[in-house]
């Protein structure tokens, strides 16, 4: 309650009143002028604290607060006030809305469903927490719920190109590419200024194979929408990125990094024939980000990155330069010879040609075709004739041949590790345990298996009990030999404990997609955070 039973002193004659201020709050808000609204709101507070004030006006002024901090992005305190109003007015549906937000751009995607349906219990029709139900949904994976919810809101508003859209994405993920190619389609006629559909079209033929329809939806993308733009989260933005992202070569995924940001994101697509104009594009942006992370795939367009950057006279995250420089052969050897790690030794085999004579292999052998990741088009090979199959198969693509190295555990599993290096930051992402030599985080059995999550978690909570000083001091030695400022590594440990290197490079996944596995939650909001705290550091240093 905000009346007492002691006397009240009565303000002075001719000051603003609360109603005044939590009038004047709103105006400030509405014109963009959070800080201010944030001292006016609060002022409020003082003022009805000091001479009472009806429940209704302080709840509105705790509301008032919550949303100009979510605005400038202090989710703790926005939080604290949304409670604050919903302890005096739990009818204030909008609150418990809000407060969802808060708890989704968290990472508590669950806690936010919760948040959302207490929203429609009190008002079935809240379309905002409607669609907000549907992200927390989508977040957590829950997509035939999700695909329910976006064909009601359909129903209503069957224009609407966002939730075409997004109808769109959750039909990708059930694995019902045509349909969703045809959400996305209409969405791209209902509203052809929303960029994002022209990419998915792209990305799901590219995803089926189909090769010319897919370069076909990706030049017709970047025509009608070379910059694909994501706004802050904050206003003004606190700085902006530009980033470079190539259509149909690997790219660093982002679409967690740059998820609920406090800068401003300018995805610009560069294609072959590209020629953009730097001077205009250095004119909106502070710092540069290259996505451009697989050396093999993008050997034709990371030229056009490198002219690109050093034209735009802007500080580079992920030089290209430095990216071109990170195949799995430029790798290997620029990693060798470092105390307690074992590189494979490896040789790339260009299209068209054969293995190398001199090559002198010792069996067994790994053989995967260039610029493929996550265990595809990779295999463990015997001998020379099922080496040479291989090789022949796949001889219109470049191919590596590595050295296979046992990294079985003394209790019969691999296990798989995986640092992300974040500035000067190194720190875990997951660890994969299996029973074959290929380990793939989503093809394991350990979503069956308690130990194996357990074992995960206290790695994830604490890496230094199982990578020790002279580990960490390997892989911050790996930091500075590979020179970029974001990548990740892919590696096991021997049964000496030296370090096994699987993997180096920028394509390495961050999602935050894990309802399964909900322990890994905070871990992975610590990579967001140390990205979004080394592009902050970059920008201020610009």
């Amino acid at each position: 309650m905000i009346s007492s039973s002691t006397a009240l002193a009565a303000p002075a004659i001719g000051a603003p009143g609360v109603s005044d201020l939590l009038r004047e709050g709103r105006e400030h808000y509405a014109r963009g002028a959070f800080r201010q609204a944030i001292t006016t709101f609060q002022d409020g507070l003082a003022l009805a604290a000091s001479i009472g004030a009806s429940v209704d006006r302080v709840a509105n002024l705790h509301a008032g607060l919550a949303n100009a901090f979510m605005l400038c992005d202090d989710l703790a305190s926005a939080a604290e006030n949304y409670k604050a109003a919903l302890r005096l007015a739990p009818h204030l549906v909008a609150c418990w809305c809000n407060l969802g937000i808060v708890h989704q751009r968290g990472g508590m995607a669950q806690e936010a469903i919760a948040l959302y349906l207490e929203a429609l219990r009190r008002n079935p029709g809240h379309r905002p927490s409607r669609t907000n139900l549907v992200q927390a949904l989508i977040a957590t994976r829950q997509f035939a719920i999700a695909r329910t919810l976006l064909l009601e809101l359909l129903e209503e508003t069957p224009g609407d190109a966002g939730l075409t859209g997004q109808l769109g994405k959750v039909a990708f993920e059930l694995g019902e590419a045509d349909e969703a190619i045809a959400h996305f389609e209409r969405a791209i006629a209902l509203a052809p200024d929303q960029a994002e559909n022209f990419y998915w079209v792209g990305a799901i033929r590219q995803a089926r194979g189909e090769t010319d329809a897919a370069q076909a939806a990706y030049a017709r993308a970047a025509l009608a929408h070379p910059i694909l733009c994501r706004p802050a989260i904050t206003s003004p933005p606190a700085f902006r990125v530009l980033a470079l992202f190539a259509p149909f070569v690997g790219n660093t995924p982002v679409e967690f990094l740059f998820k609920d940001c406090a800068y401003e994101t300018n995805i610009l697509s560069l294609l072959p024939a590209s020629r953009p104009d730097a001077g205009a594009l250095a004119r909106g942006a502070d710092i540069v980000v290259n996505l451009l992370s697989d050396a093999d795939q993008g050997a034709e367009v990371l030229p056009l990155a490198v002219a690109l950057a050093e034209a735009l006279g802007k500080p580079v995250v992920n030089d290209p330069v430095k990216v071109m420089r990170t195949t799995r052969d430029a790798t290997a050897a620029v990693l060798a010879g470092i105390d307690g790690c074992r590189v494979p030794r490896t040789i790339r085999i260009a299209a068209g040609q054969a293995l190398p004579a001199s090559a002198d292999l010792a069996y067994p052998v790994l053989a995967r075709q260039a610029g493929t990741h996550g265990g595809d088009v990779f295999e463990k090979l015997d001998d020379d004739k099922a080496l040479t199959a291989f090789l022949a198969e796949h001889a219109e693509h470049g191919r590596y041949v590595i050295e296979y190295l046992d990294y079985r555990s003394v209790d019969g599993f691999f296990r798989k590790y995986r640092f992300l290096f974040v500035g000067e930051e190194i720190l875990p992402y997951h660890l994969a345990i299996g029973d074959d030599w290929k380990l793939h985080r989503d093809s394991t059995e350990m979503g069956r298996h308690a130990w194996m999550q357990q074992e995960e978690e206290r790695f994830l909570r604490d890496p230094g009990e199982v990578f020790g000083a002279a580990q960490f001091e390997a892989l911050r030695t790996i930091r500075n030999r590979i020179g970029l400022d974001y990548f990740g590594i892919d590696c096991g440990l021997d049964r000496d404990g030296r370090i096994v290197v699987f993997e180096v490079n920028a394509s390495m996944l961050v999602h935050d997609q894990n309802p399964e596995f909900p322990y890994k939650d905070p871990y992975i909001r610590r990579i967001k955070t140390a990205f979004d705290a080394m592009l902050a550091h970059v920008a201020r240093g610009s």
